[in-house]
């Protein structure tokens, strides 16, 4: 039987400890979000994006390494990414990601109140996060999933995540439509075409 599954209307803020997001994340994916923050400060970045989302995703749940084509195309993206952390993404420091998604989403349209920290979060990725959550919420299950971020990034054709995946010569709606597939149906042995 299916049960309702509450779920946050949005992110929280920068104010609130990240402790608040735990309860909507698997531990896995719980571990990407961890990555996510290093990466981005490692990297002198403002806020955390969705390619600094889909590299703590491609490095640690095998899930979502599994949603790709196969070792040849993983290895494009990491370089990607990799690339990205060496200089490729300094266009990207000090700037909002911004997101085609977000301007759709109820829960991220509001303004955050003056006199609040910026959030850590870009537009797009907090975009992504609220989807995988509304995404998990659907299946009836209380926790988002790699594969939930995953699809989130792709879908958004505006996010950073996509032009990285475009970049090594992955279809982000493909993968997207992928992941979502996975999810769906996570006791199936994945094809490996995208």
């Amino acid at each position: 039987m299916h049960h309702p599954v509450p779920r946050p209307q949005s992110l929280p803020s920068a104010a609130v400890p990240r402790a608040d997001l735990a309860p909507f994340l698997t531990p896995s994916l719980a571990t990407v979000v961890s990555g996510a923050r290093r990466r981005a400060l490692r990297d002198g970045d403002r806020q955390i994006d969705t390619a600094h989302l889909l590299h703590a995703l491609v490095e640690s749940d095998p899930e979502v390494r599994a949603a790709f084509e196969g070792g040849p195309q993983l290895a494009r993206v990491l370089g990607y990414l990799v690339q990205r952390s060496i200089g490729y993404g300094l266009r990207w420091q000090r700037s909002d990601e911004e997101s085609a998604v977000r301007r759709l989403l109820p829960a991220a349209r509001g303004a955050e109140p003056p006199g609040t920290r910026a959030s850590p979060w870009s537009p797009a990725a907090t975009a992504a996060l609220e989807s995988a959550f509304r995404r998990a919420a659907e299946r009836g299950e209380p926790q988002a999933r790699g594969l939930d971020v995953l699809a989130a990034v792709a879908a958004d054709p505006e996010s950073r995540a996509a032009e990285v995946l475009r970049r090594a010569g992955v279809e982000p709606a493909v993968l997207a439509a992928r992941a979502t597939a996975l999810t769906a149906a996570p006791d199936e042995e994945p094809s490996q075409q995208v």
